[in-house]
């Protein structure tokens, strides 16, 4: 009885996370000030959020966000997915030196639907990444609570299919629910590698609306439920029009062109986000 209300408790948070309708998710990620500090687009978090919310399915933050960005009645029944690893900084090299830094405890009482964790494979912290993972799994496991797996890479880590296909395995064998990582060549492939659990893609540093749009284009066409951008929508100069353009992507299946019409018409009007 015990694992079958588990087992029920995880799928709902599951379909909190990703639109059980097309198995589809638009993520928005704004936990950057966790380890970069004061961020363009995010200095004023509080507009930000509650400027794009209404256009993606979940919200990456951090509990301190939470807590100081984001009003009750702004959040409303959306979902978080909590950052639960950090402890470094843009000031130390080692970007891997992360360590759990909320407890299962915590997450629960602010009925988050999932945590993320940061695993660096082939860094100098590799195995306590990993650690930080498994540990996470084994308490999120026991509260029917998914957990996101960041294949993070590091300022000398290839993002290419070998890598972040070797990442991505070993955060599926630990237990992720699901795994965010990076586009490649052959993303296809990684997807087929690490099936049936969702893959998520990363947008990274901010490109240009057309590039931004094809990654996401391209990563849905490949087989990943979505994408969780960050700085490709609240750092662009038309931050609604990129997200709206990128949810007409996941969960309507139009070209980048047809997308890109999207961002246009939005245009006039449009402020960028401090």
């Amino acid at each position: 009885m015990t694992n079958a209300y588990l087992d029920v408790g995880m799928q709902s948070r599951m379909n909190r996370i990703i639109n059980p309708k097309d198995n589809r998710v638009v993520m928005l990620a704004v936990d950057h000030p966790y380890f970069q500090g004061p961020t363009t687009g995010l200095r004023n978090m509080s507009n930000t959020i509650k400027t794009l919310l209404p256009y993606c399915d979940c919200l990456m933050t951090t509990r301190g966000a939470v807590r100081s960005n984001i009003a009750p009645e702004d959040l409303g029944s959306k979902p978080i997915m909590l950052r639960v690893s950090g402890g470094n900084s843009v000031l130390f090299d080692e970007l891997s030196d992360e360590k759990l830094t909320v407890t299962i405890r915590e997450a629960i009482r602010m009925d988050v639907a999932g945590v993320a964790v940061s695993v660096y494979v082939g860094s100098a912290n590799q195995q306590q990444t990993i650690l930080n993972l498994t540990d996470m799994i084994n308490q999120a496991e026991e509260y029917g609570i998914p957990v996101l797996a960041v294949t993070a890479v590091g300022k000398n880590m290839a993002r290419d299919l070998r890598y972040l296909s070797l990442a991505s395995r070993m955060c599926q064998d630990a237990g992720a629910r699901i795994i965010k990582t990076y586009y490649c060549e052959e993303f296809s492939r990684l997807v087929d590698a690490v099936a049936p659990t969702a893959v998520v893609v990363a947008g990274g540093k901010y490109s240009s609306p057309p590039d931004a749009l094809q990654m996401a284009y391209d990563s849905v066409q490949a087989g990943a439920v979505g994408v969780d951008f960050g700085r490709n929508i609240f750092q662009d100069d038309n931050p609604v029009g990129m997200i709206r353009a990128i949810r007409a992507i996941v969960h309507d299946n139009h070209t980048v062109r047809e997308a890109m019409d999207i961002y246009t018409a939005c245009l006039p009007g449009a402020v960028k986000l401090d």
